[in-house]
């Protein structure tokens, strides 16, 4: 057995056949040793580096700093003022107001404009600590009904799938919880501002997330008879999903409770002093989970909107870069430290047969 051979005596004669190595063939790519770039960091090119990232990183910072303070932009929380004074005093009062339909919920405000705003400025609705990034909210709908597909099972979008055995398009909590506050806007001469909902979702979304040949039907915010029900806005069924951008724009879901949405562009310029008068329908529900809105006008710039995290992230790491570099570079005059010689690593040491030691 195994090559060797049993004599009469039982005596086990011959050589055993060596076994097969189950080491891998070597190459020098199974073996990483293929010619590479390895940098040796003395201490100049380390205060190099640093130096140069620096030197970049600052003025990047200033000019996205200067580009963000460019942005002008009014910011006004309603939630709180536009309540009357009988439903300020607890949270029973002030869903009492809310979920009364019979109450008047227009609230006019007075903004005063600080500097330029040049066309066109911005209309957007804050909310915070609104979760539409909760698990059970994102999945809560029907991408195939969306975009007009035959769809067998609603079963995502419970509890808002079916009403009276009728199913509800668009169906699920995303569609049913939008938003439904409205803004109108006047100048101090009472001249109406009209704002241009037309372009304010992505086109991306208009293209292929919504179909042209669906319409709304069956939707529970249509029927105001429970006002304890009331979800958020009414759809209409003659406008097909594609073309209604207020939805599109609310569902995409924000990834963070506390979330701007886009809800309208105002394409004339307003001058310093100028003062902007909105008259708030404030009719959508955020005390019953102490929630806040805001309204916000704000200009853009070609960084975008008014961010300062960009900038200063730039600020810091350049300025940490420049003192780091200065630190070694005081280190490296005070207590220099020679050199050894780099033919002495490993992957440039060669033994007599032209290959590296490490393999020898």
């Amino acid at each position: 057995m195994n090559g060797a051979s049993t004599s009469e005596t039982g005596v086990v004669t011959g050589s055993p056949v060596k076994k097969e190595s189950r080491r891998p063939k070597y190459t020098k790519f199974t073996q990483q040793e293929l010619p590479a770039c390895k940098p040796l960091l003395t201490p100049g090119w380390v205060i190099s580096i640093f130096l140069i990232v620096g030197i970049i990183f600052i003025p990047i910072g200033v000019v996205s700093l200067l580009a963000s303070n460019k942005v002008v932009q009014i910011v006004h929380r309603y939630d709180q003022t536009c309540l009357p004074a009988n439903a300020t005093t607890t949270k029973d009062a002030q869903l009492s107001y809310i979920q009364n339909p019979g109450t008047d919920k227009k609230c006019p405000v007075t903004l005063t404009v600080p500097k330029q705003m040049k066309s066109p400025v911005y209309v957007y609705y804050e909310l915070d600590h609104f979760y539409q990034n909760h698990r059970r909210y994102v999945k809560s709908v029907s991408s195939a009904q969306l975009q007009g597909n035959n769809v067998s099972s609603l079963s995502d979008c419970k509890p808002e799938d079916y009403v009276n055995g009728l199913p509800i398009t668009p169906c699920g909590l995303i569609a049913w919880s939008l938003f439904n506050d409205s803004f109108s806007f006047s100048t101090v001469s009472n001249v109406s501002v009209p704002v241009n909902k037309n372009g304010i979702a992505w086109k991306s979304d208009v293209q292929k997330k919504f179909g042209s040949n669906v319409f709304p039907k069956n939707f529970p915010n249509n029927n105001l008879t429970d006002p304890s029900g009331i979800g958020g806005a009414n759809l209409s069924s003659s406008l097909p999903l594609d073309q209604d951008e207020d939805l599109i724009v609310w569902m995409r879901t924000a990834a963070l409770p506390n979330f701007r949405k886009l809800w309208g562009k105002i394409e004339q310029d307003f001058q310093p002093g100028d003062t902007i008068n909105v008259v708030i329908l404030n009719q959508y529900n955020t005390y019953s989970f102490e929630g806040k809105k805001k309204l916000v006008l704000s200009t853009t710039s070609w960084l975008g909107g008014k961010n300062i995290f960009m900038g200063v992230a730039y600020l810091t790491i350049g300025v940490l870069c420049i003192v780091l570099a200065l630190v070694f570079l005081l280190i490296h005059l005070r207590h220099p430290r020679p050199l050894g010689d780099p033919s002495y690593l490993s992957w440039n040491r060669k033994n007599s047969h032209g290959t590296d030691n490490l393999r020898s």
